[in-house]
């Protein structure tokens, strides 16, 4: 799983195993670290639940969870759909949140990505 953070706003990109993973599992994970003390690290993860919401986010120290709704993540991992988006509000406005399928570089070979929906466009 590949996270990005950008100003307000926070992607997660996942391959098509850990896709298998989230809808087998209900979660999958990942940690970071920065020093060599153990809780020097931030831990993110993506889980889906029922809830109402197609998505939300939950904070925790060292830790950041990505919440998505049972429903859209059956429909999006059976689907052509590139993500699931949405926003959540946040101590100085809206935090942006993308959850999509890590598509497979046009010039890279990934045998995990999902493949590009542009490998047969011309450049």
């Amino acid at each position: 799983m590949k996270l990005r953070i950008k100003g307000n706003s926070l992607r997660l990109r996942i391959s098509r195993s850990e896709m298998a993973s989230l809808l087998a599992t209900g979660v999958i994970q990942n940690s970071i670290h920065f020093g060599i003390a153990a809780e020097a690290k931030l831990t993110y993860s993506l889980q889906h639940t029922a809830m109402d919401e197609a998505i939300r986010i939950e904070y925790h120290p060292q830790q950041v969870t990505v919440v998505i709704s049972t429903a859209a993540a059956q429909r999006w991992g059976g689907s052509d759909e590139v993500g699931i988006y949405g926003t959540a509000k946040v101590a100085n406005g809206q935090l942006e949140l993308v959850v999509e399928k890590d598509f497979a570089c046009l010039d890279i070979a990934d045998d995990d990505a999902f493949p590009n929906p542009n490998a047969e466009a011309a450049c």
